[in-house]
């Protein structure tokens, strides 16, 4: 299966443990001055944002008729955001802030939520780094400072980071074991041609291997600080007694100055890559530049996306896998990021198939750029995206990263009345559009892994 992924495709960190014993003395700081604040309430949904003086949003929606909360903190550091000789720093830090606090040992953190029945994860991406919870409503104050204690005050310990660089580098090998995990690192390398949003969100063995604690220290101090950090709630929450909350544990944190900017996207790669590797498939991904998360063309690129291989009954399923039977997986991916991003096709399948499966993949792609959807397809293929995300907010995490995504990309509040209306009026020439933008072959890179010779 690879490795586990996030919702917006970084690399989670699986625990199955969790922080916060809940009789620790509360820290003693004041409520913070609120600056500014945000409201959206619907039949269904009610959410709220308010920022702190020193620069901290904080995000609530009240989801009546549960018992439980998820609840994070998004830190606006990722990979993107490294220096070369850095690489995997991001994500090495949040390893490492599970080691010990000086409140809590590791051993204490892994029991203190786990105790009460609850949960904590992490997981790193290109633009961001993020840590939530999700425990019964009445745990919820234990569980916003177990998370504070752990994004605000880790140690960062010398001999701590000896013994979880292992970890991490036995988590890069095992990506050099995983080929379907792998060819998309590799993809990511080729493409964005040494930009940031190439490099792996891991790192390689050999910066890992060379990294500091001092380098993690510095990167804590500089960004883990307020115009920095996202604060977000889901379930049975009361906003204003969230963010009295909030304030109680992260009012104190500098402002600071907030991650720099992610430079442009370079121009689009294209062309094919090949490289070698003794596997059982070869593994194919065809690539190419993707709007921006801020971009409206991200709303038909989603149909299209969906249309093209979300699913058994999308094109390239039928068409590659159900009628030709030349692989067992193939699906479309995209990513959105602040300054750019990605879209494709990825197939695996032997190495004797290889050249059919590519030219398969080509011929559907060339077909949607020249044609489109038509409308009985789209109008489909719109209930199928609507019915998929409607399912998917009945849980209180995914309304957690919907909470904070607007946050990270700097967007209003949208309720899911207003998301719907946004796909619904996407329109046969905007799919025509999207797909001579983003899913022309000839505009894409190919990469194939797996053993040399075609067939």
């Amino acid at each position: 299966m690879g490795r586990p992924k996030t919702p917006d495709g970084g690399v989670a960190t699986v625990r199955g443990t969790t922080g916060g014993h809940g009789q620790s003395p509360m820290p003693s700081s004041s409520w913070h001055a609120v600056v500014s604040e945000g409201a959206l309430r619907g039949a269904t949904e009610s959410m709220d944002s308010t920022f702190l003086d020193n620069g901290i949003q904080v995000l609530s929606e009240r989801i009546p008729g549960v018992r439980s909360a998820s609840v994070g903190v998004w830190v606006r550091q990722g990979s993107a955001h490294e220096r070369d000789a850095e690489a995997g720093a991001s994500h090495l830090l949040e390893h490492m802030v599970f080691k010990g606090t000086a409140r809590r040992t590791a051993q204490e953190i892994a029991l203190s939520l786990e105790s009460l029945g609850g949960s904590l994860d992490a997981y790193t991406t290109r633009e961001h780094t993020s840590y939530q919870a999700r425990v019964l409503d009445r745990f919820l104050p234990q569980a916003v400072d177990v998370l504070a204690d752990l994004v605000l005050a880790p140690l960062l310990r010398t001999d701590d980071l000896a013994l979880e660089r292992e970890v991490v580098l036995e988590e890069i090998a095992q990506v050099e074991d995983t080929p379907d995990d792998l060819v998309f690192d590799l993809h990511a390398d080729h493409f964005w041609g040494g930009h940031p949003y190439g490099r792996p969100i891991l790192g390689s063995a050999e910066s890992v291997a060379g990294m500091s604690a001092a380098t993690l220290r510095d990167i804590h101090s500089t960004r883990y600080t307020g115009r920095g950090l996202v604060v977000a709630a889901a379930g049975n929450v009361e906003h204003d007694e969230f963010v009295g909350r909030v304030a109680e544990f992260f009012g104190s944190v500098d402002a600071g100055a907030g991650p720099p900017e992610v430079s442009s996207s370079p121009e689009a790669r294209v062309g094919e890559v090949r490289v070698p590797r003794d596997t059982a498939q070869a593994h194919l991904v065809f690539g190419g530049m993707g709007p921006s998360h801020a971009d409206p063309e991200r709303y038909a690129l989603i149909l299209l996306d969906s249309a093209l291989g979300g699913g058994m009954s999308s094109r390239l399923f039928q068409k590659v896998r159900e009628e030709m039977g030349l692989c067992y997986s193939i699906f479309t991916f995209h990513s959105f990021y602040r300054s750019g991003g990605v879209a494709g096709v990825y197939v695996g399948t032997r190495p004797a198939s290889a050249g059919r499966a590519a030219d398969a993949v080509r011929s559907e792609l060339e077909r949607v750029v020249r044609e489109g959807l038509p409308a009985d397809e789209l109008a489909q293929i719109k209930q199928q995206v609507m019915g998929q995300v409607m399912l998917s907010l009945e849980s209180t995490a995914s309304r957690l990263y919907r909470l904070a995504s607007f946050a990270l990309h700097g967007e209003e509040l949208m309720g899911l009345d207003e998301f719907l209306a946004r796909i619904d009026s996407v329109r046969e020439e905007d799919i025509l559009l999207v797909a001579s933008r983003y899913m022309d072959p000839a505009a894409q890179l190919l990469l194939r892994l797996g053993p040399d010779g075609d067939a």
